[in-house]
């Protein structure tokens, strides 16, 4: 099917293949990273805003 598409492009076509290319590799790309995530990552910057500014808190990732 990717063959037809690929067999008759005319000029501007290149353009259009190119960016959906680019949206596919960055779409991928986005999922394996947000699937990579550790719980305690995503834990610990939901609660940044809950914290209070002058309290020193201790970030694990750095454990």
């Amino acid at each position: 099917m990717f063959r037809q598409f690929t067999e008759h492009i005319d000029g501007n076509q290149v353009y259009l293949l190119f960016s959906m290319f680019i949206f596919l590799v960055f779409f991928i790309v986005v999922t394996v990273l947000l699937l990579r995530l550790r719980k305690q990552h995503v834990d610990y910057m939901s609660d940044i805003p809950l914290n209070d500014c002058t309290e020193e808190t201790p970030n694990p990732l750095k454990s």
